[in-house]
């Protein structure tokens, strides 16, 4: 058995029980990779401990302070998902206690927290930091990738990418953190979902030079689960019309769609490239399909392709079953073990750096809404 990384989890919510789930499933991967093993958790919310201790007997920190994790030196490793007003503090603090960290988007509530984080980052090199990102992790999104990778497209048309849930349609929902300014920043939508459709167009190198963006405060109250209303002051839905260049320089438009009123969205992610040689395209709604066409004369028609569960680290499932989105948390998690221990991993986690460029993209953002101009991105 290989070597065991010892995680605490701060913030014991819903993609807390994800990891932990995740780490319980670790048989599962069949290459040589580190096994998680979860020997601490912190929430304030007492209520949200049971889950954790009933299912693994590994937990023995329970706290509601997190920094009691952070000074045990049984845990190597922190996973962090809370409200965005809290991650400057304690992603730094995380970070010079000198544990790796796994962080939830945006890193940073705006982007001056985000600079704050990334200077602690620079002043302890000795730990590996990332931000979370799953969906990237599907098999034929993974296909697509290697599309990409390969130059199949020719010169490029445009990009499409995006994030979308219908929840919010319903206007009786009662408010949460999300839904405060306050607690999930300007951003709105975009804070909470942008760095999902940023993944895979940062690595493979379409960094926006300029964006045009249109934002939308639809539902401006909601229930406040006592009787009343209150204040709903955050962006629903953000569309961003960005420019960006191809490998051989040519501009191109990429389109990034995240909203929270998106009829008929569950949980819609999807990319889609278009080129001149070839177009293909991904969404969580078809997850073990690949849709592609070639360029061939006048004429093109789409061709759908099953995947299956080919994932990039393999897995005792056979190659005809079906892919899901547990399946993708384990990669993601997978391909962050095996960044902690060095060792090169062919789509690796949101990094860093690539958090600095999604809030100089988000930033901007809000002053072309404001200024109803194109902006340029300050990189």
């Amino acid at each position: 058995m290989g070597r065991t990384i010892r995680f605490g989890i701060i913030g014991c919510g819903l993609m807390g029980r994800e990891f932990a789930s995740a780490s319980a499933r670790w048989c599962h991967l069949t290459s040589d990779i580190p096994r998680p093993e979860i020997v601490g958790i912190c929430d304030t919310n007492a209520t949200s401990h049971s889950w954790f201790v009933s299912n693994f007997s590994t937990i023995v920190t329970v706290t509601a302070d997190y920094k009691d994790l952070l000074v045990r030196e049984d845990i190597d490793a922190i996973y962090c998902a809370l409200p965005h007003v809290l991650h400057e503090q304690v992603y730094i603090d995380v970070i010079r206690s000198g544990k790796h960290l796994l962080g939830e988007k945006p890193f940073g509530i705006d982007q001056k927290a985000n600079a704050n984080i990334l200077d602690a980052i620079r002043q302890h090199p000795e730990v590996t930091v990332r931000c979370a990102s799953e969906f990237p992790y599907y098999p034929a999104c993974q296909m697509l990738i290697r599309w990409i990778q390969e130059d199949r497209f020719g010169r490029m048309l445009e990009v499409k990418a995006g994030f979308n849930h219908a929840s919010d349609l319903d206007v009786t929902k009662p408010i949460n953190w999300k839904r405060k300014k306050a607690i999930n920043g300007e951003y709105g939508c975009m804070g909470d979902l942008g760095i999902h459709t940023q993944h895979v167009p940062f690595r493979v190198g379409w960094v926006p030079k300029r964006v045009y963006a249109c934002l939308s405060d639809v539902v401006t109250e909601r229930p406040d689960g006592k009787g009343g209303t209150t204040a709903c002051d955050t962006y629903d839905n953000a569309t961003l019309v960005c420019t960006c260049e191809d490998r051989t320089g040519h501009e191109f438009p990429m389109f990034l769609e995240t909203k929270r009123l998106s009829p008929g969205s569950t949980n819609d992610w999807y990319l889609r490239v278009t080129g001149m040689e070839a177009s293909a395209h991904f969404t969580s709604e078809d997850p073990n399909a690949f849709h592609y066409l070639h360029s061939e004369g006048k004429d093109q028609a789409w061709s759908r392709v099953v995947i299956g569960s080919k994932p990039l680290f393999p897995t005792i499932t056979g190659d005809i079953f079906e892919f899901g989105f547990s399946d993708s948390i384990l990669q993601m998690w997978a391909a962050f073990l095996q960044e902690i221990e060095g060792v090169p991993v062919a789509f690796g986690c949101f990094t860093p750096e690539e958090t600095r460029l999604s809030h100089a993209l988000l930033t901007a953002a809000l002053q072309s809404h404001e200024t109803k101009n194109s902006v340029a991105l300050d990189l």
